[in-house]
């Protein structure tokens, strides 16, 4: 496999910065994002449910809530085997 080349830490870290900020905004905006090879950001919701207070034991209601889910692609996968 052929790497782009990166000259700095500091390019490295602009590049990094810029994926990341752009996952986060389409995942704030709700939607799906895939990165080819690597896998697929998107928004869940999670169904409120009830919980233990661990330190009273006391029942309590957990809220509906959004959260991000991601899901591995092929590549990345058998990157890993």
């Amino acid at each position: 496999m052929k790497l782009a080349k990166i000259e700095t830490k500091r390019m490295a870290q602009t590049v990094v910065d810029a994926v990341f900020e752009a996952i986060t905004k389409t995942l704030g905006r709700g939607e799906e994002i895939g990165v080819t090879g690597f896998g697929t950001f998107k928004v869940a919701k999670r169904a409120a449910r009830m919980g233990l207070n661990p330190k009273t034991g006391q029942k309590i209601q957990i809220a509906a809530a959004k959260v991000p889910r991601f899901k591995a692609g092929k590549g990345l996968k058998d990157a890993v085997k």
